[in-house]
């Protein structure tokens, strides 16, 4: 009888062995689709629709890539939050799926949000400051509400460069007070450059299928291109600012960073529309597109004008190889290049800081009265005491764009107004608009940057050179694509082009990634 229970005994402990062992096998099998850096939203939704895995078993998926790749292993320090109910929002999607109900190609999508983008759930909206740590918004953002509506898991919050880089000078690009140092996916010692930083790279690092970062300039595209992704800066007033803590007015928008161009194109289409909170919003009624990517063509190059932007050559010997190669590149594919000259004169960088400083006050006061009575940080000038007595906010860097801000006026003084005029002519009818009717042309391209360099809290950025400038000063779009890489370190090239015209920039992007494909994932270590 004995010998019959420990049979009997070694019989379910055996079939309990084996059900583990094909229980970590599929778990594994599930794993490595996300874990594939090759995946995109076409292929996670073929994978919903052959039950293949369901949207809680990825969602899961990514929270533990985040843990074992982000926080351990590299510890690239791109997460800042991570939603608490990420797992419920996944459960209450799969069960929508199984009802029939699908809410199109971002539905069970996991994406993170750059963390200046308000969220009314359990996560706060921080700016990367101590100052907003427990700041909870009293509504969702436009952006976060499309998501929300599209069926995007909202997972979490990405580390940014503390007030989108515009608290002080020097700064280090992807430093936070809240969030610490964000590094690159592809050398720790590198900078990610620019504010949207932890998007970036937790984008390269595959922490998510996609990210949304914002850009007043440059940063969507400088860290896209530092990070080896995909970053689409669109014309201000595409996607609504409403709930997205400011810098600027004029400039400011928010954008989706991805792997492939494709799912750039996917995600546009799900974040336009208008926006009482944001009266930039009502030219898009007529100019929003909402399927930007069903009319991606890879032979989109053949017969368009392409400017070549000269005006950065000779500056870092390894970015003109490159970019002489994707001339040569886009030169076969059909394209006819044409040198252009300088694009904007340069006044109009102090031009565009001057409105900036102005917009920045006026903008950030009206945020702050937005989070409602109890809110701890009233005005920029309660911001600016709070830094003074923390310990850590001003160890490495000052708030000298804070300071000078709240030395401004209001928007009715005349020094804003000529300003702001005299950078809207320069920018755009004498600027992009001028050159793209002179010569005819279908876009301009420049290369991004350089690659990206050492961080340094103690010195700060080392920029050699950007060409955000053109795009950003006149609000028009841009999108930097992978060109290649020097010395490990990727470099991208950015199509510019006029308002409202993303398709067409998408689409030469899509045929310049479809015959290059460039991009390879990071070495990464998981634990």
């Amino acid at each position: 009888m004995k010998k019959t229970v420990y049979t009997l005994k070694f019989v379910l402990l055996l079939i309990a062995v084996c059900v583990q062992w094909n229980q970590g096998i599929y778990a594994q099998k599930k794993t490595a689709v996300v874990l594939n850096d090759a995946i995109d939203i076409t292929t996670l939704q073929e994978g919903y629709r052959k039950k293949t895995y369901s949207i809680e078993d990825i969602t899961q998926a990514y929270l533990d890539r985040i843990q074992a790749v982000d926080k351990n292993g590299s510890q690239l320090n791109s997460v800042l939050t991570i939603n608490p109910d990420a797992i419920a929002i996944a459960k209450a999607l799969d069960e929508e799926l199984k009802a029939g109900k699908w809410r199109g190609p971002l539905h069970g999508v996991p994406v993170l949000l750059k963390d200046n983008i308000d969220t009314k759930d359990k996560m706060p909206t921080t700016a990367g400051s101590r100052a907003l740590a427990n700041s909870f918004p009293l509504q969702d953002s436009f952006v976060a509400q499309k998501l929300r509506e599209a069926g995007a898991v909202i997972i979490g919050k990405t580390n940014l460069s503390e007030w989108a880089n515009f608290r002080g000078a020097p700064s280090t690009s992807g430093w936070s007070g809240l969030g610490g140092q964000t590094k690159n996916a592809y050398d720790v010692t590198r900078n990610p450059c620019g504010s949207s930083s932890g998007s970036a790279v937790a984008v390269a690092a595959n922490l998510a299928l996609f990210a949304i970062g914002t850009e007043t300039n440059g940063s969507i595209v400088c860290p896209a291109h530092a990070n080896g992704i995909v970053g689409l800066k669109p014309t201000v007033g595409l996607i609504s600012r409403g709930g997205i803590i400011p810098i600027s007015f004029t400039q400011d928008t928010a954008g989706p960073m991805t792997r492939t161009v494709k799912d750039a194109a996917i995600v546009l289409g799900w974040l336009t529309g208008v926006d009482t909170r944001d009266s930039k919003t009502a030219a898009s009624a007529t100019m929003a597109v909402k399927d930007y990517a069903s009319a991606l063509d890879a032979n989109s190059l053949k017969g368009k004008r392409i400017g070549v932007y000269v005006g950065v050559n000779g500056k870092n010997k390894e970015v003109d190889v490159l970019y002489q190669k994707a001339i040569e590149d886009m030169k076969a594919q059909g394209a006819t290049l044409v040198e252009i000259p300088e694009i904007t004169p340069e006044e109009i960088d102090m031009q565009s800081f001057t409105v900036m400083l102005y917009e920045y006050k006026q903008g950030l006061n009206d945020y702050f009265k937005s989070l409602g009575p109890n809110a701890a940080i009233k005005s920029v000038a309660d911001l600016i005491a709070f830094n003074k007595k923390d310990a850590l906010e001003l160890k490495h860097f000052n708030q000298l764009y804070l300071e000078m801000a709240q030395s401004k006026a209001d928007l009715s003084t005349e020094e804003y107004k000529k300003a702001l005029e005299a950078m809207r002519i320069n920018s755009q009818e004498k600027g992009i608009d001028k050159v793209m009717n002179d010569f005819k042309l279908d876009a301009i391209i420049a290369p991004t940057g350089t690659p990206a360099w050492v961080t340094d809290l103690k010195n700060g950025d080392k920029f050699t050179f950007g060409t955000s400038g053109p795009a950003a000063h006149s609000g028009y779009p841009s999108i930097t694509v992978p060109m290649g890489y020097v010395e490990g370190l990727p470099v991208g090239i950015s199509f510019v082009g006029k308002a409202w015209s993303e398709a067409a920039l998408l689409n030469l992007a899509y045929a310049y990634e479809q015959n290059t494909k460039h991009r390879h994932a990071p070495n990464l270590v998981a634990n």
